[in-house]
């Protein structure tokens, strides 16, 4: 209470999550960075908003996850039959290690002592079952003092960057009416790119309320470009399902950036807004290529830490 406002958005996007974690990197160095009293991730994003919401002492951490791994250390491609029979392309059992790895009892520990200081991480995923977003409060979790703490926040986050099809579903066991069953959780990419809040929170009477010191600021990191780039498309089932996906999932974040923006000019929030560039024309030869990752991760540390990487939309400054 009674000090500014900064809030922070991760989007979804990968291996694309090494510009967001490179911007968060050199924005430390630049000595600019805020500390966020809300950090919410979806899919990639997931996987770095704990240690964004951290702070600057986690850097390491995102610097050895985006540039330290391939996809030959995060997932494995199951035999034909389990193919055929299963539920997913690949397995993700090395991905879960790594965020239990990551995410121990150490770091869940410092975010629910942030948590107790009015600050919040929230990850999003997609209930298959229902059809609708689901935002989890990784602080609350995080403080709850359950023994299944640590287990829930791990699935949680591996369900948020599970695509469906490549990556199996995660069943997260749930209890309603005492009864207790379990839900099918996909990457929350499936309903939104990125997230903040309902758009029915009135954001200035909850500044009013909290005492905030001048205009809240909301920084989005859209792990992407905003704009496609040229592809000679083969005509052939899979380039065009592959493409189609990859447009709609674009166009998807775009519509998302936009909602947001809308919300927070009419809420009075300063919307700044930080995106993989056009002129970036690396080009991936996997979902996790190492090389193209400390590429990626380079160019948003020098974007952090040399220069002013947001875009203020509408004139907001």
């Amino acid at each position: 209470m009674n000090r500014r406002h900064n809030y922070l958005i991760t989007s979804g996007g990968g291996g694309d999550g090494a510009f967001g974690a490179g911007l968060l990197a050199g924005w430390t160095e630049a000595g600019m960075r805020p500390e966020f009293q809300i950090v919410t991730g979806i899919s990639t994003g997931a996987l770095m908003a704990p240690f964004a919401f951290l702070g600057p002492d986690y850097d390491p951490v995102l610097r050895e996850i985006y540039t330290g791994f391939s996809a030959k250390d995060l997932v494995t491609l199951r035999g034909p039959l389990q193919i055929a029979r299963g539920d997913a392309v690949k397995s993700t059992a090395p991905l879960r290690r790594k965020i239990a790895q990551y995410i121990d009892d150490d770091v869940i520990a410092r975010i629910a002592a942030e948590g107790r200081r009015g600050r919040s991480l929230l990850v999003g995923t997609t209930n298959l079952d229902a059809g609708r977003p689901v935002i989890w409060d990784i602080t609350r979790i995080a403080a709850s003092g359950s023994t299944r703490a640590a287990s829930l926040i791990h699935d949680v986050i591996l369900a948020s960057a599970s695509i469906p099809g490549v990556f199996p579903p995660v069943r997260i066991e749930v209890e309603a009416n005492a009864r207790r069953f379990d839900e099918m959780h996909v990457d929350g990419g499936v309903t939104a790119q990125l997230f903040f809040s309902p758009a029915s929170a009135d954001w200035r009477h909850i500044a009013r309320r909290l005492g905030v010191q001048g205009e809240p600021r909301l920084y989005v990191i859209r792990n992407a470009k905003l704009r496609a780039d040229w592809q000679t498309v083969k005509p052939r089932l899979l380039p065009i399902m592959n493409r189609s996906i990859d447009t709609l999932i674009r166009t998807q974040g775009i519509g998302n950036l936009a909602e947001i923006y809308i919300a927070a000019r009419d809420q009075g929030l300063d919307y700044r807004l930080a995106y993989i560039p056009a002129s970036f024309y690396a080009v991936s030869s996997e979902p996790f290529d190492k090389s193209y990752m400390n590429k990626l991760f380079r160019l948003g540390e020098r974007k952090g830490r040399d220069g002013d990487p947001w875009l203020r939309v509408g004139g907001m400054d």
